[in-house]
């Protein structure tokens, strides 16, 4: 049975387990997740100028991400360590928020979508904890992963997701107007 359409971390007696990857071919993997911290005006403007009082915000959730790719195996726990071979982790302000983006690569066994939210739930945690003396309100949002490469299920892109999704939802529309 394909692995398509069940969930592999469950067993047939429906118990959690960590799947065997043993039998997979090692090949270059990438992984991009993003998300976002809602911010007030006030931080957005201490971020663009004199800084949060705990200092610097936005290297120390980059420092914060990239430790938390690499711990990813300790905090989730049916995922594989993996030999992380790369995170770039990018952090910006925007009028509303900081948003960040997680890039995650590994040649190995299995995938590094999990190293690349990882990084971005770390990394927006940081950003709470870095603002929360000057918004006690900061939100973490829109964390999802954007793409990935590599390894036997081939190619992934959100985009090219909701794209087919909304194609299915017209196609199902168009014949029961039929």
């Amino acid at each position: 049975m394909s692995t398509q359409g069940r969930l592999t971390h469950i067993d047939e007696a429906g118990a959690a387990r960590m799947v065997d990857v043993s039998r997979k071919d090692v090949t270059e993997r990438t992984a991009r997740a993003t998300g976002r911290v809602l911010v007030s005006p006030r931080v957005v403007e201490l971020l663009r100028g004199e800084g949060v009082p705990k200092g610097d915000a936005l290297a120390t959730a980059r420092i914060a991400g990239i430790m938390g790719a690499k711990r990813t195996p300790d905090l989730i726990p049916l995922c594989h360590p993996l030999a992380v071979s790369g995170v770039k982790l990018d952090l910006s302000v925007a009028d509303d928020a900081v948003e960040i983006a997680a890039t995650v690569k590994t040649t190995d066994r299995t995938g590094v979508e999990m190293e690349a939210l990882t990084a971005v739930s770390v990394a927006a945690l940081t950003v709470v904890d870095m603002v929360k003396a000057v918004d006690k309100a900061a939100v973490i949002t829109g964390v999802r992963v954007e793409e990935k490469t590599g390894g036997k299920s081939g190619d992934w892109t959100r985009e090219e997701r909701e794209e087919r999704d909304e194609r299915e939802e017209r196609d199902r529309r168009e014949g029961a107007d039929s």
